[in-house]
């Protein structure tokens, strides 16, 4: 019986990461390997770590089972270097390496991430190619307002009736730019068809209620902020990447940069983060809700029940439907 891939998707703050590491682990004290491919569009980056919410002690679950804590194997976390543009494109190829490599070696996948987009384009198999930079285009767009660039990005995706770039994606004016920059270049050109395996999956929705996730984010938000967000991005400043750059990825790293770099005070940058924290989460919700209604079938947990209550559940939603089509 082949084992489906399992997918974890969820809010920022709803425990999914710590959640698939637990799930991981029970499948690992079974004699059964499993591993973790990351869909998160910013942990791919080095020394970006705070900010990420990268939570690499998450990976790393302690039992009552055994004595020593069992390390889950994780992928697509901390492969290129800040400042990079990173992409859908190029996330995809890495994501499909990594997979098959987690096949052949007989482990169970896990695919666990917030960035709606991202896990969408490897479960639905979008079919991509990589597209290069328009100087012209972006010229053009500079000088634009954020409102401007959605109202075109808008129209665009309507003339392309595309799926692609939700605000969950798109949150400042470069990421917006590059979107248009996309969808610009596929209105121009037929989009060279790229086999993307269809990949069976078993989709984990983690629920959390608004109060719940309202907390653990404004909470979550004072301990990184307590815990050297301020500095790592100091020091990747001072390691030569642009404020310019750092901007680009958007939530922390764009109010944290603006307050380093003198644009906007410390009570300014912490009350309009966690602001901007709470609307992420909400997009975050929309786009999966949206999945939903583009075919995709979400099984939804409480976040609020108990570690062993969510992984027993899961474990029960994986085995009926894998045995269901067996």
């Amino acid at each position: 019986m082949k084992q489906k891939m399992i997918t974890i998707i969820g809010p920022t703050a709803s425990g999914k990461t710590a959640l698939a590491a637990h799930l991981a682990a029970s499948f690992i004290l079974e004699g059964r390997p499993a591993e973790i491919l990351s869909g998160d569009s910013r942990q791919v980056y080095r020394g970006m770590d705070i900010g990420t919410g990268k939570d690499l002690c998450d990976y790393t679950v302690l039992t009552d089972a055994l004595r020593q804590p069992i390390q889950v194997p994780f992928h697509l976390i901390d492969i290129c270097e800040p400042g990079e543009k990173y992409n859908i494109f190029q996330y995809q190829q890495d994501f499909l390496k990594a997979y098959q490599d987690v096949r052949d070696r007989g482990a169970v996948p896990i695919l666990c991430g917030g960035s709606g987009l991202y896990v969408e384009s490897v479960i639905r198999g979008y079919n991509l190619s990589p597209v290069p930079k328009n100087e012209k285009l972006r010229a053009e767009m500079e000088n634009k307002t954020m409102a401007e660039l959605t109202e075109i990005l808008i129209s665009l995706k309507e003339k392309n009736n595309s799926d692609m770039h939700n605000k969950t994606d798109v949150d400042s004016p470069q990421r917006a730019i590059r979107a248009i920059e996309i969808e610009t270049y596929n209105l121009e050109h037929k989009t060279e068809d790229r086999y993307f395996p269809p990949i069976d999956t078993v989709i984990i929705g983690v629920d959390i209620p608004r109060d719940e996730r309202r907390e653990k984010i404004s909470s979550r938000l004072k301990a990184r902020i307590d815990g050297g967000m301020v500095g790592e991005i100091r020091r990747i400043i001072e390691g030569g990447v642009s404020p310019d750059d750092l901007i680009y990825y958007g939530l922390e790293y764009k109010y944290v940069t603006e307050y380093v770099i003198g644009k906007r005070t410390y009570d300014s940058m912490l009350k309009e983060l966690e602001i901007a924290i709470h609307q992420f989460a909400k997009r975050q919700m929309t786009w999966f809700r949206g999945m939903e209604r583009r075919g995709c079938t979400i099984h939804w947990v409480d976040a609020l029940q108990t570690m062993d209550e969510k992984v027993s559940q899961i474990r029960t939603l994986v085995e009926t439907a894998t045995s269901s089509e067996n």
